[in-house]
């Protein structure tokens, strides 16, 4: 059943608590409850921004690799559904002032016809395809993949019927919790097969990286130059803001694009057809190949 708008309000007045309330699951009891309640079966990643990857120069022909971006275009096509949010939830509940509240999650599968529909709206694959390009020229970032949560708290479900596509800014991101989350959750939110960032020796330590850049906190400074631990989820916005050009985010196969699809493939059936599994079979089956589209 649809959640009602004062439910929708309530979340919304609740999300400054949010950290505190994500630190209890690191109490291992309550970790697993949550787990198994609200992620059983789930996974997403976090895409890199196309525009800061540089393909290793060992791979050969990087003019065939699938970028990102991509990989939502390539869901947003099997999609029997498109369903945009009217406000990005998140940013709504915090007043943010650094990125457009208007530029809403995007939601893909059967599942979406049960959404509030005073909370956005059904759309056609050419304006889904719009909505997440205005996203990442507005400097957001990616989180595809299966999220029951979501399920959760629109009241709408099965959850292997819908694929969020969450477009995330640093300051107001939900997932900017991760590092406080019981671990297990917090390994189902990872960055793309295959990237990998790294600090080069042309770090200064100026510290353009650290103020509110990483969503996940992962860069800190030691002994005078940056350090990238094990949260990163590979976004690439500390590349974009390094005057030195000292970090680098790198794919080790051109096709880590297609890997990504392959794995969230079988996940959710956004279909609609009824022959979700032997389509998705296939799929993989293709990217492996190199004829998917």
């Amino acid at each position: 059943m649809a959640r009602p708008l004062w439910f929708v309000d309530f979340l919304r007045k609740s999300y400054a608590k949010r950290v505190p309330v994500v630190k209890l699951t690191q109490v291992p009891l309550i970790g697993q409850a949550v787990e198994r309640l609200l992620f059983k079966g789930d996974q997403a990643f976090f895409l890199p921004k196309d525009n800061v990857i540089r393909i290793h120069e060992a791979i050969p022909e990087p003019e065939n690799t699938v970028l990102p971006s991509e990989i939502v275009d390539h869901f947003i096509e099997q999609a029997s559904h498109c369903w945009i949010m009217n406000a990005c939830i998140c940013r709504q509940s915090n007043q943010c002032k650094d990125y457009p509240i208007d530029l809403g999650c995007l939601f893909l599968g059967e599942a979406v016809l049960g959404i509030n529909p005073k909370l956005g709206r059904l759309v056609t694959k050419q304006e889904a395809r719009e909505h997440v390009r205005r996203c990442r020229e507005a400097g957001l970032v990616h989180m595809i993949g299966r999220n029951r949560l979501d399920t959760v708290w629109l009241g709408i479900g099965p959850a292997d019927k819908l694929m969020t596509i969450c477009n995330c800014c640093p300051c107001c991101c939900l997932w900017n919790t991760l590092p406080h989350m019981y671990p297990a959750i917090g390994e189902r939110f990872s960055r793309m097969p295959g990237v990998h960032v790294q600090v080069t020796d042309q770090c200064v330590g100026c510290g353009a990286c650290l103020d509110g850049v990483c969503f996940v906190q992962a860069i800190h400074l030691k002994n005078g130059q940056a350090v990238i631990d094990d949260n990163c989820r590979g976004c690439g916005r500390c590349v974009e803001v390094c005057p030195q050009r000292a970090i680098e985010i790198t794919l080790d196969d051109p096709r880590s694009a297609e890997r990504a699809i392959t794995h969230l493939a079988p996940l959710v059936d956004i279909s609609g057809n009824g022959n979700g599994h032997r389509e998705r079979t296939q799929e993989a089956s293709a990217s492996k190949t190199g004829t998917l589209r």
